[in-house]
């Protein structure tokens, strides 16, 4: 018996011994990503949305049709807007999100979800910090304003791969140059509840 007690703490150090790398390696791949995996599973949720309405079209190309009204009614505008924005607000709203929820294009950029700006989102620091369901916008110099917005599916390089609304009267994918990119927001992080 006196030879079984010192077998059994050597088992059971061995078994606490080589869980800890486990546990520790958990800990460490947490504390090394930071909070950044908190929130991939709504990013891949808004984007898996998404992609799913892709080759969604207007009836007649008078941003009307079924599908591009339900976007557009989301924001609470009816058939005839352009829907954009209203599509990215109603691909959050699906994913549980009560904001952004604005058909207007500009309205998706606040100072406080605005990480990229005014044309500087080629610099390459700002293309590390791009993440799936970020928003982008692109500015029209004749609108003198920000009037196309889509979302983020991924990065390569200097291109986004994107999933837009209102682009050829349909719902599409698209590469776009960063250069093309004049703002980019994140609505995922900083307080974004679920309804």
């Amino acid at each position: 018996m006196a030879t079984m007690y010192p077998l059994f703490l050597c088992i059971l150090f061995t078994a606490v011994c080589g869980n800890l790398d486990a546990i520790h390696h958990i800990v460490s791949t947490q504390t090394s990503l930071g909070h950044e995996n908190d929130d991939n599973p709504v990013r891949a949720r808004i984007i898996e949305i998404a992609a799913a309405e892709i080759g969604v079209r207007e009836e007649t190309g008078n941003n009307d049709g079924v599908r591009v009204e339900a976007y557009l009614a989301y924001t609470v505008l009816g058939k005839g807007h352009a829907w954009c924005a209203a599509f990215i607000s109603w691909c959050y709203g699906q994913a549980g999100l009560i904001e952004p929820r604005n058909p207007w294009s500009p309205a998706l950029f606040p100072n406080a979800r605005t990480y990229c700006g005014n044309g500087a989102c080629r610099d390459l620091k700002t293309s590390a910090r791009i993440k799936p369901a970020d928003i982008f916008g692109i500015y029209s110099h004749s609108a003198k304003r920000i009037n196309h917005v889509g979302l983020v599916r991924s990065v390569e390089g200097k291109y986004l791969l994107t999933i837009e609304g209102n682009v050829g009267n349909r719902v599409l994918s698209k590469r776009r140059h960063l250069s093309m990119v004049y703002a980019l927001a994140d609505w995922i992080k900083k307080g974004n509840k679920n309804h």
